[in-house]
Order: C-alpha cells, then structure tokens, then sequence
C-alpha cells in the first residue's frame, strides 16, 4: 500500500488548525460508550509487559474503565498480565498480533492503549482511530517525524479522544512550573537548559553473535515495521530497543516528552525552527549515542525575552555550563535543595526557576523569592482524565491530546535526528516536514518500511 503523502501546511496554518482540531473535530467513533456492557469504556491494550503493565495499574482504579483484550508479541508478558486480572476481568481474551485484536475485537472496543516499543506506536496508533477509537499512546508519540504528522492528522480526522503518556504533566509539580512562569515570577524567559542522567544509547558495535528466538517470543512479529535481522539474546528485547536506532528514540527520545513538557507548555511553545547537535555522534547506524547536547532555536512568544528563545538539551554525563549551574548551586545547598539528575533551569530577566523532573519547582535567589506562595491547583489524574473524556464525549480533549503532543514529541524526535548530523545547524521547515538545508537529514524524517508493514 502506497503510504499518504505529508499534507502541505504553512506553519501559521497548522499552528491554527492545532486549537480548531481540539474545539471542533467532529466526534466520530465505530460505536457508543454508552452501548458498552455496564455502561463502561471498552479497552484494548497493546504491550502487556513494562510500562504497559504499569499503566494498566492506574487506569483499572477508574470505576468505568473495562479491560477487554491485550496483545503483545511475549507470551509471558500476557500470561502473567491475565494472571494478575483473573479476577477483575476474568474474561479477557489476549493475542499474540495486534492486527488480529484489531480484527476481531473492533466492534467490541471503544479505545485502545498503546505502550509497545517506540517503532510500533504509530502502526498500531494509526490503525486504531483509523477505526474510530480512541487512543492512549505511550511517549514519545511516534518513533519518528513522518509518524508524528500522521497521529495529528488522523486524531484529527477522526475526532477521537487522545492522551500521550506523560503522566507528569498532570502532577502538581510540572503545573506549578507552569503556573508560575505565566505568572511572571520570573520575568520573561531568557534561555533553558533540560538535562536527564540517562545514557539510552551504545557506542559499540552490533554483536556478531547469532541466536534462535525462544518459543515465548514472536521475533517476526516484534521487529513489526523495521528491516528484518537476526534476534540477539537480551541485545534488543525486553529493554535495551531504547539503544538501537530502529526501534528506540535514545535518552532524549526516553525523557524528553516528559522533561520538556513543562517549559514547552509554559512558553506556548511550537515546534523549532532550527537544531544543532553538539554532543557526541552515534557511532554507526544502529546505535544512539550517549552523552549528548542539543541546541534548539524556537520562535519566541509572550512569555520569552526574545523574539526566539534557546533551549539546549544535555544527557548521560554532560550538564549545563558551568556559569548556569553557578546561579543555582550557591543558593541551593544553604536551603537544603538537591540538584537533580533530571530536570530544567529556566532563567528569566527577573529571576531562576529549577525544575526537577517530577519535583517542586524551586526559585532562586533565596532572598528575592523568600515567603513566595505556590498557586493552588485541583488534582488531575492523567489517567483518568482520557477516560473521562471520553465518558463526557463532546469536542473538548485532556490536556496532552494530540494537537499538544504532537508539537511536543516533534521537538523531541529533531533534537534525536540532529545528533546524527553533530556540528551542523540544521533549518527546520515544519509545515513541509523537511529541512530547508540538509537532504540527508530530510531522508531521514520517514523510515523505510518492511515490505507487509508498511502503514495505511
């Protein structure tokens, strides 16, 4: 099947079509809610293992939420998830193919959730609203950019109900960091710096080792879309697919929709206009690197100091420049604030704020902030809120739907693409989905798919 060409969009009209989407999109779906047995949300759930398993944990505490199928290529991963349900949803019926769920379960299903690895989220994503489902798809949002555009534009189309798993954008702490940047605490905002300790990548070469797939694995079935190779004990499944180029996005691909989210939301953000890779490259074409830094350029808003604002991204062992961390650290230790592994510095004209991923946001200096007051929020659960969404039914959607999501692993997957071209400043034309000054890296914007994959 011919996959769809990208639509033409100017960046103003996208940008526009983004908010006209979440108001307005026509509510479509192959069945009704209210139809489902016991008046429940009927769900699938692709990727039993994992981060899967521990999403499912969340959503069952909602009192309307109906798990009726799961599929995943590791038969321990479902029989150990039909075992820990047995007596909550003793009816669930598992699958090893998620095309035959699809199949067979779609007049039984409302929404699907997906938390496969990263390279079959939009293959399965895709296929879902193509039926009118509603979906919850694990970060990043796709595996690469093409994908991406296709998630917004489906979900779009269809008027289904979309969330993406960065759960933290619901908590408190990422929604005072917000807050408080809307509140001018700390001026406008000047430059970011976003880092994560994690090293998702590999500096050495694919092993020449050869082994058979155990009877448990489908390994056919689990390369889905990529090129075809050899199964390699432990190399690629169940976790280390974060390493390998094909399958996973590395540690910005790992953290960065959750790391970023908070500046990306504050400053009104949209998508870069131009990249910059000055960490250390992947050393072949199977492998992400480790230790790496991104510069981004993103077009300013109310809330920057400019008219563009840059955010620079660093993991493994790099950090921000010894004079950022100076604004910090003096004050920090007096006040017993640890730095974290994880998080932002935002600074302003008036003033620092750090974020630590998943932590309360901190202002600095001690003196200037002393006594400040954090803004009182209601609690959100982002669970909870895609199922209740779709409960309400109407136009509105929760707070990570697509048309934010989408922007968001954007940024995220560019800053990835980038670190195989490092030195070179690469110029981003969103609306075209191509860089305006490097072919090589717009052949990289799409992949190839394995020919019986290839997405519709």
């Amino acid at each position: 099947m011919t996959s769809r060409r990208s639509i033409p969009l100017s960046r103003r009209h996208f940008l526009r079509g983004a908010v006209a989407a979440s108001i307005c999109a026509p509510f479509v779906t192959s069945r009704s809610w209210a139809a489902s047995p016991n008046g429940k949300v009927q769900v699938a759930t692709f990727g039993a293992g994992g981060q899967g398993a521990g999403d499912l944990e969340s959503f069952v505490r909602h009192e309307k939420f109906q798990l009726v199928a799961v599929a995943d290529v590791d038969r321990r991963a479902l029989e150990a998830l039909k075992a820990k349900y047995a007596t909550e949803f003793p009816d669930l019926r598992v699958y090893r193919d998620w095309r035959e769920l699809l199949a067979k379960e779609g007049d039984a299903i409302d929404a699907c959730h997906v938390a496969t690895p990263d390279h079959m989220h939009a293959p399965i994503g895709l296929a879902a609203m193509k039926m009118g489902k509603h979906l919850y798809g694990q970060k990043p949002l796709t595996q690469n950019l093409w994908e991406n555009r296709q998630m917004i534009m489906r979900a779009r189309e269809k008027g289904v109900k979309t969330q993406m798993g960065i759960q933290v954008s619901s908590d408190f702490t990422e929604r005072f960091a917000v807050a408080m940047v809307h509140s001018g605490v700390i001026g406008k905002v000047k430059e970011v710096h976003s880092f994560s300790e994690k090293d998702w990548g590999d500096l050495s070469p694919v092993p020449e080792s050869r082994d058979t797939p155990p009877d448990w694995l489908n390994w056919d079935h689990w390369l889905g879309v990529a090129q075809d190779r050899a199964f390699i004990d432990g190399y690629y499944h169940p976790g280390n697919w974060r390493k390998r180029r094909d399958f996973g996005t590395g540690t910005l691909g790992d953290m960065g929709c959750h790391i970023f989210s908070s500046w990306f939301r504050a400053l009104g953000l949209t998508t870069p206009t131009a990249i910059k890779s000055t960490g250390t490259a992947p050393a072949n074409a199977t492998n992400w690197a480790i230790n790496g830094q991104v510069e981004y350029t993103f077009p300013g808003t109310q809330y920057t100091a400019e008219d563009s604002v840059k955010v620079t991204w660093y993991d493994g062992n790099r950090r921000p420049p010894a004079e950022v961390m100076a604004l910090i650290e003096a004050d920090a230790v007096p006040r017993q604030i640890k730095v974290p592994g994880q998080g932002n510095i935002i600074i302003g004209t008036e003033g620092v704020l750090l974020h630590p991923h998943g932590g309360r946001p901190e202002l600095f200096s001690q003196e200037k902030f002393k006594g400040y007051k954090y803004p009182k929020l209601e609690p959100r659960d982002h669970y909870h809120e895609w199922v209740n969404s779709i409960l309400a039914g109407g136009a509105s959607q929760p707070s990570a739907n697509f048309d934010y999501a989408g922007p968001l692993t954007e940024s995220v997957l560019l800053g990835c693409l980038a670190s195989v071209f490092p030195g070179e400043e690469l110029k981003w034309d969103s609306a075209a989905l191509k860089f305006n000054n490097s072919e090589a890296a717009t052949r990289l914007v799409k992949r190839t798919y394995r020919p019986g994959w290839e997405i519709a």
